[in-house]
This record gives C-alpha cells, sequence and structure tokens, in this order.
C-alpha cells in the first residue's frame, strides 16, 4: 500500500477531511478473561478513507506476502534459506 500524506505540490492534505464519523461498528472483545463489547470509530478502513481516490495495483507475490493464517507462514517467502 502506497500512501501520500502531501499533494503533487507538497502541500499537506487535511486527513480529517477524509473521515466520515457516521461509520463505526461494535465488536466483541475480552480484557482479563472478561467478554465486553466495544465500539470501533473509523480507523483506516472502516471509515477514515471516506471520499479518498484509491488504486488498487496488482503486485508480484514475492514483492508482498501478507500473513493472514498460520499455513501462510509455510510460503517459500517466509522461509529462512
Amino acid at each position: 500500500m502506497v500512501c501520500s500524506t502531501k499533494d503533487y505540490q507538497g502541500k499537506p492534505f487535511n486527513l480529517m477531511s477524509f473521515r466520515d464519523m457516521s461509520t463505526g461498528f461494535i465488536t466483541e472483545k475480552t480484557k482479563d478473561g472478561r467478554k465486553l463489547k466495544a465500539q470501533e470509530l473509523p480507523g483506516l478502513w472502516n471509515g477514515a478513507m471516506a471520499h479518498w481516490n484509491t488504486i488498487f495495483v496488482e503486485v508480484p507475490l514475492d514483492t508482498f506476502n501478507p500473513v493472514k493464517t498460520v499455513t501462510d507462514l509455510l510460503r517459500p517467502a517466509h522461509q529462512n534459506d
């Protein structure tokens, strides 16, 4: 992911203008073994990129190797040779 905090003239973006405060959600978490509900306010994906210009670019797997499951660690890119 590439993110620029400045425009093409080097002026900083007002990142607060890209939040949608009407978004968010309730999650269930645990703290010290006790279940609780938490309100998650706009973060990177859940509302903080409202009205953002987004372009998705596919890159070769050898340049980006996310780990989303434990089995992803078995891929050659995550092995020490």
